[in-house]
């Protein structure tokens, strides 16, 4: 009951952030886009997915803690369109007019990896400003990927959508300009290079937003437009028939066409993470609420047993699991997790993580005993491995762990983590603790008293920072994640990444870096 009541606690103070997403731009922003006729960025998304579809959102929180409004002014996410999986980005206009910021950007950005990575068809509704300009310095250089990243996905035959609303200037014009179909709103497009009042300064010439950028011109004339819409409604529409002409098929193997159900329920899993993450949890308590039939065929369950390896399905879609079971791993856990890794890639098999992790052991008998190659050998199998990965952090994921257990810097397809989790380089305490020793022998060295009272403001300090850096929702802030999730909803969180990924091919491969014995 007391696990229940912290992760209940937890997801009440994410459902209140989430919220500020949902908000937008504020009430008063939201009344003058109705006002104007507009549809709101989330009823677009509504009216373009298949009824009753679902759509998952990715980097929610976006820009947490940082000046900018809760969701970066974008929405991105999965969700299903005439029966096709693809890759949704949204302006939300009532955010400064849908302007880009610096985490816009970022989560532009991974939005296009996601796409990439798993042949997701993209589609963009467009109503932004361009870029918010007193930030331009952050986002002008690196934004040109954003443009770049459209013309690959394109020649890589992944098609691309736009559906502009409204604004899609300068540098934003190049999104319909790239893109392979073009819808635009009659009376609402406006997509140009330089608005009248730029215009008028470098050229002298009068114009108008409709004879430079509107929709009847750039359906008439320029030819940048594919199709014209008489309204937002009829845009949606039109983008649903272009998805619909696409022939799209997945290239990965289909799941099996019956699966059962987990036999325990999954609103247990709000039990199993301790609020304290210094107390261990069994992870096949875990897996028996996530996989089909709660049915594990446990990999070498007596040897390395502080790391749980299997097989299992997920919704039909067969897998390999990788979970902690009591937080640190040792050498034995290190060189099961290659050698399963390899074995996934050798069966095409994606790759589930499950983390709650404190780091590799250390000390003297550990690393004589070869912490560290056989670490590496672990690190070396997850970064060369080619089959897809799926990353869950459920309780601590710390120091090289996090990276042996495929953290984002190793390119999971998806990452998420639940609200318990916590990251960083090691536990707060650690961090302070080391800390106050380096300092302890600094003094000694000089010769000089220690001040213990500054020591134990420092410690105090310290913890309280890296605690606040190591919690979820400032991680996913800066996309470190690709959103915090109700432990309840894994099961369909990872039902939804499974069948993304196999839009594209699921191979693995027997090429590996040199593992040092």
């Amino acid at each position: 009951m007391r696990n229940r009541s912290a992760m209940l606690e937890k997801l009440a103070a994410l459902d209140a952030e989430h919220a500020k997403a949902l908000a937008g731009g504020g009430p008063k922003y939201v009344e003058r886009h109705h006002k104007r006729g507009k549809l709101l960025v989330r009823e677009r998304i509504e009216l373009l997915l298949d009824p009753d579809s679902y759509f998952l959102e990715l980097s929610p929180l976006a820009g947490w803690g940082s000046d900018f409004t809760v969701g970066a002014s974008l929405v991105t996410g999965i969700g299903v369109v005439e029966g096709v999986e693809c890759l949704i980005t949204a302006n939300d206009p009532t955010v400064k007019g849908g302007a880009s910021n610096p985490w816009t950007l970022k989560k532009a950005l991974r939005a296009d990896e996601i796409a990439r990575s798993n042949r997701l068809p993209v589609i963009s509704l467009v109503e932004s400003g361009g870029a918010d300009l007193p930030t331009q310095k952050e986002i002008f250089i690196p934004g040109g990927a954003m443009f770049r990243n459209l013309t690959r996905l394109s020649a890589e035959g992944i098609p691309t959508i736009a559906l502009v609303f409204g604004n899609s200037t300068a540098g934003g014009a190049y999104i319909p300009g790239m893109s392979d179909y073009v819808v635009m709103v009659d009376g609402g497009a406006k997509v140009f290079l330089a608005g009248p009042p730029l215009v008028k300064m470098a050229t002298g010439e009068d114009a108008d937003d409709e004879s430079l950028g509107g929709a009847s011109m750039h359906a008439r004339k320029s030819g940048l437009a594919d199709y014209f819409a008489v309204d937002e409604p009829d845009a949606i529409r039109l983008g649903r028939q272009i998805v619909s002409r696409l022939n799209w098929r997945k290239q990965g193997p289909a799941p099996k066409p019956t699966y059962d159900e987990p036999l325990l329920d999954a609103d247990d899993l709000l039990d199993i993470v301790p609020g304290d993450l210094k107390i261990p949890f069994d992870p096949r308590d875990v897996v028996a609420r996530v996989v089909d039939g709660s049915m594990f065929d446990e990999f070498k369950p007596l040897y390395g047993s502080s790391l749980a390896t299997g097989w299992a399905s997920v919704h039909g879609y067969p897998v390999g699991i990788l979970a902690n079971a009591r937080g640190v791993l040792f050498s034995e856990e290190s060189q099961k997790a290659a050698q399963f890794i390899q074995l996934a890639n050798r069966a095409n098999t994606p790759l589930i993580f499950l983390h709650n992790t404190t780091g590799y052991m250390v000390g003297q008998e550990y690393e004589q005993g070869g912490i560290i190659k056989h670490g590496a050998q672990m690190i070396n199998a997850v970064s060369n491995s080619r089959v897809p990965h799926l990353s869950i952090l459920m309780g601590a994921s710390y120091g090289a762990g996090h990276y042996g257990m495929c953290g984002r810097a190793f390119d999971p397809r998806f990452l998420f983590a639940w609200p318990s989790a916590k990251s960083a380089v090691m536990g707060p305490q650690q961090l302070a603790g080391v800390l106050s020793i380096v300092a302890r022998a600094a003094a000694d060295a000089k010769g000089q008293p220690y001040d213990e009272q500054a020591d134990q403001q420092m410690r105090a300090y310290v913890e309280g920072q890296i605690e606040a850096e190591s919690l979820p929702m400032f991680l996913s802030g800066r996309l470190y994640d690709d959103g915090v999730i109700d432990p309840r909803d894994t099961r369909t969180v990872l039902g939804i990444c499974l069948s993304a990924i196999h839009s594209a091919p699921v191979e693995g491969t027997s090429s590996f870096g040199v593992f040092r014995m």
